[in-house]
């Protein structure tokens, strides 16, 4: 059974091995950004389990703008207890659970978890290829990013709640 919980600093080896089992090393949250966010943003990062073991992972601040902006990927400050809007920074579910429902489980709990404290919307960059995915959820596609995260092209994503 699929459960899924608030990080916490015990997490961060595993946090790191599926980040760069799912993404390239230019993409890839590095240690030391996890470190940062387990501190500063534990109310907006959950990781799912199975039996025990961690096989995906959700997070990002909460910001004031609409749009993620790069600088996000390296400073980020605590959320506000109400409002803003949630980012998704990153969305990762090891290659053995992928197709299983373990993304939507996580956004679907980062989406309940942003209407309770009344936040504006979801907003997340993601590449052509993942678009269809989003659009599945409710999420709009609002056009190309100025994101350079990673040197690949970007497009903002955004739900409203």
């Amino acid at each position: 059974m699929l459960i899924i919980r608030n990080v916490t600093m015990n997490d961060l080896p595993d946090l790191v091995i599926i980040e760069q089992i799912c993404f390239p090393i230019e993409e890839a949250a590095t240690e030391e950004s996890f470190k940062k966010r387990i501190q500063l943003i534990p109310d907006s990062f959950f990781v799912a389990e199975e039996c025990g073991v961690i096989v995906g992972l959700v997070n990002g601040p909460v910001i004031e703008t609409e749009f993620i902006t790069d600088d996000l990927f390296d400073e980020i400050k605590a959320n506000p207890a109400f409002g803003g809007h949630q980012t998704v920074l990153g969305v990762a579910v090891t290659p053995h659970f992928q197709t299983r429902g373990v993304a939507t489980a996580l956004l679907g709990h980062l989406e309940n978890d942003a209407l309770s404290k009344k936040r504006e919307s979801i907003t997340l960059t993601c590449k052509e290829d993942l678009i269809q995915f989003y659009e599945n959820l409710g999420y709009k596609n609002r056009g190309v990013s100025k994101s350079e995260h990673g040197g690949v092209t970007w497009y903002n994503m955004i739900k409203k709640l």
